[in-house]
């Protein structure tokens, strides 16, 4: 008996995101897809749960693309990181900032939040959830924070920090179910909805 190996479905897929990282992890499924960037304003408001407002986000960006999309299935992701303290941060934007960011984090621990959708734009089903995940600094000097900054660059970076790259070497822990929510999108989780909606993952 013989077997396809590649992934197949008759749905186009479509990541709602810009992100080179969530790019990257949509691409171990081995499917086929179209990225395109969302139309949402992204401001995080301090009043919300973090859940609720990664799912309203993630929901957000995919339903951005229906038009565009009439006949896909789109993918969504959002995520925040809510510090210690309980306040909800978003990406530095420059060194400065990150800098400041770790400054505060470490020797603490952390959750990041990430929210995950996908919309079929032809029936107009929608799916959301979100997962957590929880990491604890180890203690770093102020001269330990400032040459990862400026070695890594991670402005873009919800926390300050890549943990797919040298970020790991700030952690003392790690604690979650998907390490991919982590990095902003939960591969288990996704895998789980694709199939519900009759992609064949394997």
């Amino acid at each position: 008996m013989s077997s396809d190996p590649t992934p197949t479905t008759t749905r186009d897929l479509v990541l709602a995101s810009t992100s080179p990282y969530r790019l990257q992890l949509l691409r171990q499924l081995g499917l086929a897809f179209h990225v395109a960037a969302p139309q949402v304003n992204e401001t995080i408001d301090q009043q919300v749960a973090p859940e609720l407002q990664v799912k309203y986000l993630a929901s957000q960006k995919a339903l951005s693309l229906g038009a565009k999309y009439p006949d896909a299935l789109i993918i969504g992701a959002d995520q925040v990181f809510v510090d210690a303290r309980g306040r909800i941060l978003g990406k530095p934007g420059n060194f400065e900032r990150a800098e400041e960011q770790l400054r505060l984090m470490v020797g603490k621990s952390h959750v990041f939040y990430t929210g995950l959708c996908v919309y079929d734009s032809a029936g107009g089903q929608l799916l959301t959830d979100y997962t957590t995940f929880r990491v604890t600094l180890r203690t770093l000097s102020r001269e330990q924070i400032h040459r990862y900054v400026r070695r890594e660059n991670p402005v873009d970076c919800a926390g300050s920090f890549k943990i797919e790259g040298l970020g790991i070497a700030l952690m003392e822990k790690m604690e979650g179910e998907d390490y991919t929510a982590l990095i902003g999108l939960p591969l288990i989780r996704l895998t789980a909805m694709l199939e519900h909606f009759g992609v064949r993952i394997l």
